[in-house]
């Protein structure tokens, strides 16, 4: 009798044990499964926002659907849980493997493609790969597929993958740009110095590039993909079409790699590439893209924010300038690489500083520094020694200087702001545009004020009493926007009491960037409504919109978006 209860005892343990091992594994997928699209989002016990929350999920995450009731999905989580989620904050996919079985292998066509754990931007970084690496396909889900590279392995985005070709060197070898090398230069195994020298190239000799990254381009030596020193190569790529067609818009190519679409779209397929430097007729604009001629015969679309544009111009007539000298008038005068506020600053001066003149370009003096090198200095920044008419300063100048005006970088330190689709940063960015627009105004001889200079926190107190301390003229809090849905795009500026500086600074920032407009409103934000000075915050564009991401982050916009900064507070002084 005692073996027999035992058995039972035993038989009922069994039964327990098997069915929590049997609950412990997730639900069965027989509709699919669905990709997360929406960062933190609720999982509800029910089919409506009635329910509670019974736990989260990050975008990216994939899970099992269990069943539908009208816009509620329910799926299956670890250990056994399920709950419901909204279906407009997710993909529906309806295998986990949805790649073309023949396309194994694709190319890198993004400049440096961040590599994650796993697929979607809330996962962590695993490490990145470089325009034109070749990578084998394992996997994919939604708008995420799973690579292998000699290097890293992990999620990337869908679109920066191309797949197309038959192989990835028949790919890489449509995608080539001719060179001829300038010097003797040594050719590496890798985009660096550190990178293992594994022969050299003659000065004259002729390469094909297939991409460039950081100042390095890869070319094929000895039958492997190597690397050189791209200061050493001189590209022969510019058609004689885009040479000689004057009558059109010309556009240099700002981007290391870039690549040309058969349509206006990041959705386009990949046609062939281009790359930093090169000069190119502008055919056909069409909503931030431009169609060139890329090739000879061969025309394509390309991300227009990665174009430094120039309308062609009559030639400037020049004034004798023989035997003349310029004296700096101001410490911390930029010199800088071309003709232009936008050019990069290479070196600075101080008052009492001479140059020797060479040239004079749209009001800005080319002068000889040492060791042989030339650069540009503003003509309003200095002094004319010998004859000649004195330069003075440009319009919005004269109402800027002397005014005290504070930037403040939304964000900073622990605080990062929103993160963008492709994991830019929004508290990098706001201080990126606050150092340009800080460059511009204190050329005009404006007073000029940062909340932060660096990657610290700054509480929202002390950005107000730094505008309250200072007696700003303006205040100008620089932000950048986010949203759950990707599709919304485009600028809004805000103020609390007076809108005249918000509206100025909006629609000279539109009118150069030619954003989306989303209007100037109010807004009952810290950093305005405490504030006792002309204020206005600014959201330059959504993160949260994969293809604005990509605009936003460029040089061109930034650039763009400083100058409509300086015109819309130089126009505001001027008329307030």
């Amino acid at each position: 009798m005692l073996n027999k209860k035992m058995a039972a005892v035993l038989l009922c343990l069994l039964l327990i044990v098997t069915g929590s091992i049997q609950k412990a594994g997730p639900a069965e997928a027989n509709n699919g499964f669905v990709t997360i699209t929406a960062s933190n989002l609720n999982v509800r016990g029910g089919p409506g926002l009635s329910y509670s929350v019974v736990s989260k999920v990050n975008k990216g995450e994939k899970y099992p659907i269990l069943t539908q009731e009208g816009d509620w999905i329910k799926i299956g989580l670890s250990a056994g849980r399920e709950g419901w989620v909204a279906e407009w904050f997710t993909s529906k996919v309806t295998t986990s493997n949805d790649v073309n079985p023949s396309a194994t292998t694709g190319i890198v066509t993004a400049d440096s493609l961040r590599v994650r754990t796993g697929p979607g931007t809330s996962y962590s970084l695993a490490g990145s790969l470089t325009n034109g690496e070749t990578v084998t396909i394992v996997e994919s889900t939604g708008n995420s597929i799973k690579i292998k590279s000699t290097s890293v392995e992990g999620w990337v985005s869908k679109e920066y993958i191309s797949t197309g070709a038959s192989s990835s060197t028949t790919q890489a070898r449509t995608q080539q740009t001719e060179a001829v090398v300038s010097s003797g230069v040594n050719v590496r195994t890798s985009p660096s110095l550190s990178g293992e020298k594994i022969g050299s190239l003659i000065k004259g000799s002729r390469v094909a590039v297939y991409s460039q990254s950081n100042g390095w381009a890869q070319i094929q030596f000895n039958g492997t993909n190597s690397w050189v020193s791209s200061e050493y190569l001189e590209f022969a790529n510019q058609t004689a079409a885009n040479i000689s067609n004057s009558s059109l818009p010309q556009a240099t190519v700002s981007a290391s790699t870039l690549s040309i679409r058969d349509s206006a779209s990041l959705d386009g397929s990949v046609i062939g590439q281009v790359l930093k430097g090169q000069r190119f007729a502008i055919l056909e604009e069409s909503n931030n893209w431009v169609k060139i001629e890329y090739e000879t015969g061969k025309t394509g679309w390309a991300a227009g924010w990665f174009f430094e544009k120039s309308q062609n111009k009559a030639p400037v007539s020049k004034r004798p300038l023989n035997g003349q000298t310029i004296t700096v008038l101001s410490n911390g005068t930029n010199i800088r690489s071309d003709a232009g506020a936008h050019a990069s600053v290479i070196q600075r001066a101080d008052n009492g500083d001479r140059f020797e003149v060479i040239d004079l370009t749209d009001d800005w003096y080319q002068i000889r520094l040492k060791g042989g090198k030339t650069g540009y200095v503003a003509g309003w920044l200095v002094s004319l020694t010998g004859s000649g008419q004195q330069i003075e300063k440009p319009d919005g100048g004269v109402h800027t200087k002397n005014k005290k005006i504070v930037i403040d970088p939304g964000h900073g330190g622990n605080d990062s702001g929103t993160i963008g689709a492709r994991g830019t940063l929004e508290k990098d960015l706001t201080l990126t545009t606050a150092k340009l627009l800080y460059n511009k105004l204190k050329s005009s001889g404006a007073d000029v004020y940062m909340t932060r200079t660096s990657d610290t926190y700054v509480s929202l107190a002390s950005r107000v009493a730094t505008s309250h301390n200072q007696n700003a003229d303006a205040f100008i809090s620089i932000h950048y926007d986010s949203i759950e849905d990707k599709s919304v795009r485009g600028m809004t500026t805000y103020y609390y009491n007076n809108p005249n500086l918000a509206k100025e600074l909006h629609s000279s920032v539109i009118n150069k960037t030619k954003l989306n407009n989303r209007e100037v409103r109010y807004g009952n934000y810290h950093v305005l409504r405490e504030n006792r000075q002309n204020s206005a915050l600014l959201e330059l564009g959504y993160l949260s919109n994969p293809t604005e991401e990509i605009l936003v982050t460029s040089q061109q916009y930034q650039q763009s978006v400083a100058d409509g900064l300086f015109e819309g507070v130089a126009r505001y002084l001027k008329v307030f």
